[in-house]
């Protein structure tokens, strides 16, 4: 069976790192996708390991080229996720899990429409301010800036294929792996000629 394209997002401080490492850890086939950057590489990282690390031209031929699932540009250097290594991984049976941003998120679903897009949320909007307070690396005066930017985008969230509250990441684990598995199965009915349901875990959602 084919692996799929999971794309996760959420509100700085939600925990999604965490999360992650854990889903890699703990579930066979699964693995982050790598990034691709034209910034030069830093001691201590591996080509192919941290990033693809590409020429500022090299990496304008693969925009032009269509290579790229999305991409951004921050501090004179591109970023952006390879369309290729994913397909290569999923074709072999490999699901690939991404941390994007909201834009970069639906940028994704567009490119690939099979691509499961889950949002992470905490149990409350102070449990955010909390969590980037104890994080020690957010100025207080950019605070304010990051919790309007979180009110943004839960505002998307909606346009996202689940939604999986973190209040305690061992839940959180366990929700998305639960999606995961869904979502295969999910696959497998349709290549049966059948329609599958969706899973939801947030008590607003209309699938719970």
């Amino acid at each position: 069976m084919k692996g799929e394209l999971f794309v996760i997002s959420g509100p700085s401080g939600v925990g999604k790192n965490t999360i992650l490492n854990r889903l890699v850890e703990e579930r066979e086939n699964v693995r982050y996708s790598i990034s691709a950057t034209s910034r030069p590489i830093r001691p201590g990282e591996v080509d192919g390991v941290s990033y693809y690390f590409v020429s500022r031209e090299q990496f304008e031929k693969m925009i032009a080229a269509g290579e790229l699932l999305e991409f951004a540009e921050y501090v004179g250097n591109y970023y952006g996720t390879p369309l290729a290594p994913i397909l290569e991984a999923t074709e072999k049976g490999v699901d690939i899990v991404m941390d994007v941003d909201v834009v970069g998120a639906l940028k994704i679903k567009k490119r690939v429409p099979s691509a499961v897009l889950i949002f992470i949320t905490a149990p409350s909007f102070e449990e955010i301010r909390s969590r980037l307070v104890h994080r020690g690396d957010v100025a207080p005066e950019i605070m304010a800036e990051r919790l309007e930017h979180a009110k943004w985008e839960y505002a998307q969230a909606y346009q996202y294929d689940y939604t999986v509250m973190n209040d305690t990441v061992d839940h959180a684990v366990a929700r998305i792996g639960e999606i995961m598995t869904a979502a295969k199965q999910e696959k497998w009915i349709q290549s049966m000629g059948n329609t599958g349901g969706k899973l939801c875990f947030i008590p607003q959602c209309p699938h719970f």
